[in-house]
C-alpha cells in the first residue's frame, strides 16, 4: 500500500524530476484533457437564472391578457424562446400601473 500512496503523493504534489518519463506522461495527460474535453462541460447553460422585467402599462395596454403580456416580455427581454415563470400586477393604490414578469 505504501508504493501506491507514494505514487499518488508524487503525482498530486508533482514531485517527479523534469527530465523523467513520468513528467512527460503527466504533461501529455494535461494536454489531452485541455484539448479533448468538450466545451459543454464548462459552458453555463444560457438563461438559467430568471430575469425580472417591469413592463409599464403603456407598453402592454390596460386590457392585456396573459399571452400578450408573455409575448411583450419575451420581446422586451430579447428572449424569443424564453419561459415566463411568473406575472404579477403592479398596483399603486388600487390602480394598475404595470406588470412584473419573471422570465428564464
Amino acid at each position: 500500500m505504501g508504493f501506491v500512496s507514494n505514487i499518488v503523493r508524487k503525482i498530486v504534489f508533482w514531485n517527479y524530476p523534469r527530465t523523467s518519463w513520468q513528467w512527460d506522461v503527466l504533461c501529455v495527460l494535461i494536454l489531452v484533457f485541455i484539448f479533448l474535453t468538450p466545451k459543454s462541460w464548462f459552458a453555463n447553460p444560457p438563461y438559467t437564472t430568471p430575469t425580472r422585467i417591469v413592463l409599464p402599462l403603456e407598453l402592454v395596454g390596460p386590457q392585456a391578457d396573459k399571452p400578450e403580456i408573455e409575448r411583450r416580455a419575451k420581446e422586451f427581454a430579447r428572449r424569443p424562446n424564453g419561459q415566463v415563470i411568473a406575472i404579477e400586477r403592479l398596483d399603486d393604490g388600487g390602480k394598475l400601473i404595470g406588470y412584473q414578469v419573471d422570465i428564464r
